[in-house]
């Protein structure tokens, strides 16, 4: 019921974006840390997610992780995984009875894994178009990459819900967008991504950190990178695609 993919941006970021005919699917799918991911999806397994992520942290191989959990689980044959380890290595797991369409590819710095597709196209949709974007932000070429699957079937049953969560090293994300309950919710994606621009994104510069525990709590220079964003915004002609209302005074 769900098609998703995993990758690692060329700067270390880490991100997993996904889609489906499926209520809040972004909540349930993807599980990443700083340095692993994974995407527990079909009859959705969410201790696969959580086991899979700290045991892979802790550092053991991804298809070691993957093949035990499989094993364990008495209901193997209707669950999906993909999944990546510290070292940066991919294993896929797609479970017999699956519904069709269902399958994965792994490339050597993503995986697509996909269920009750319109077919292999989309996977494959997804992943030549992730590899052909590299000049895009790593957003937004995740999220061109399953634009792409959906152009070529998607979700055979429709759409409901995409979910994108980027780490930049961190236990905490970076980016986390959702849109649960939307008509085109790649799309919105998109909109959040780009409404992000105008203040989130320069924000998210004085984040704490591990490394920086304090991040930046003075707002020096946050607050000029966004009215410089604004001020370019402004100049370009392109509204704000944000829903905010200022509070009337």
């Amino acid at each position: 019921m769900t098609y998703s993919l995993i990758a690692k941006d060329a700067d270390g970021s880490i991100g997993v974006i996904v889609a489906s005919k499926f209520f809040a699917c972004g909540a349930v799918v993807p599980f990443v840390s700083g340095t692993v991911a994974v995407a527990s999806q079909a009859f959705c397994n969410p201790v696969w997610g959580t086991e899979g992520r700290a045991r892979m942290m802790a550092g053991e191989a991804a298809q070691d992780v993957l093949d035990d959990l499989a094993a364990r689980d008495a209901g193997r044959a209707i669950r999906q995984a993909h999944m990546m380890d510290a070292q940066g290595a991919f294993a896929a797991y797609t479970g017999a009875e699956c519904v069709d369409w269902a399958g994965h590819i792994i490339g050597d710095a993503h995986s697509v894994a996909g269920n009750m597709l319109a077919g292999a196209r989309v996977i494959k949709a997804t992943s030549d178009a992730y590899l052909a974007n590299q000049a895009l932000p790593f957003a937004e070429r995740l999220i061109a990459a399953m634009v792409a699957g959906e152009a070529a079937g998607g979700d055979k049953r429709g759409r409901q819900a995409a979910g994108l969560v980027i780490h930049r090293g961190e236990a905490h994300p970076w980016l986390d967008l959702r849109a649960d309950d939307h008509a085109d919710p790649l799309a919105e994606l998109a909109r959040l991504w780009d409404v992000a621009q105008e203040r989130y994104v320069h924000f998210a510069k004085g984040m704490p950190s591990t490394k920086q525990f304090s991040g930046n709590p003075t707002r020096d220079g946050i607050d000029a990178d966004i009215k410089a964003a604004e001020a370019r915004r402004v100049a370009q002609g392109r509204p704000s695609r944000s829903y905010a209302q200022e509070l009337e005074q």
